[in-house]
């Protein structure tokens, strides 16, 4: 039995031997020429740096994807909120929409359609007239077209006493229709009489025609 335990010692410090015999003189430029157990040794060296090293670099795309969900998650929040408080007041803003709605509607009733344009230069004229006031000059500029109306300018001069044009300039501001005194000059003549010189801008709003004209003119002006 002695013997039988001494002789498998001795192999296993043989086999140990042999083992570490290998990777002694190892020629590190050629590792074709290594025995069998450094070769095998160094794929498996070469294949753990290979797995980690693709472990990191997936940790990493990882670790940027997950803070992009983290930022995209906040936005959502600050979204989702906004939404509930714009769910919460829905019935007050439905009510705010229809009072400007309504308030929209107002306005446009101020302003004078193309029909009736005439018949409102004739009530600035009336205006002035009635205030005893004399029209040197009284010519309806070039229509300027916006998005959803035209302005219309109006080259005005009067003369007459100083308390007849701020009746006069009272009287046009009080007209149903929206009518504004601009570029207001006014130089002295013999016995108190007075010249004022004024652009009035009126405004009326478009019709379908003219509305669908703005809107074909705009989509060619994005297009190009």
């Amino acid at each position: 039995m002695a013997t039988s335990r001494a002789s498998q010692k001795i192999d296993i410090a043989a086999a140990a031997q042999r083992f570490g015999d290998q990777f002694r003189g190892l020629n590190p430029n050629d590792p074709s020429v290594w025995p069998a157990v450094p070769r095998y040794a160094l794929c498996v060296a070469v294949t753990a740096l290979v797995l980690v090293a693709l472990w990191f670099m997936w940790l990493t795309n990882s670790n940027d994807e997950l803070e992009a969900e983290r930022a995209k998650e906040v936005t959502l929040k600050v979204d989702y909120q906004k939404k509930v408080a714009q769910a919460a007041n829905l019935d007050l803003l439905k009510k705010q929409r229809e009072q400007v709605q309504q308030y929209v509607t107002l306005l446009e009733k101020q302003l004078p359609s193309k029909a009736e344009m005439d018949a409102l230069l004739s009530d600035i004229n009336q205006a002035g007239l009635g205030r005893s006031l004399q029209f040197e000059l009284f010519r309806p500029g070039q229509i300027s077209v916006k998005d959803y109306y035209a302005e219309l300018p109006i080259a005005v001069r009067v003369t007459g006493r100083y308390h007849d044009m701020g009746a006069f300039a009272a009287d046009v501001a009080n007209l149903s229709r929206i009518v504004t005194l601009n570029n207001l000059s006014v130089t002295p003549q013999k016995d108190g009489v007075l010249t004022m010189d004024a652009t009035a801008r009126t405004f009326r709003y478009l019709d379908d025609e003219e509305q669908a004209a703005q809107k074909r003119a705009a989509a060619g002006a994005k297009k190009k």
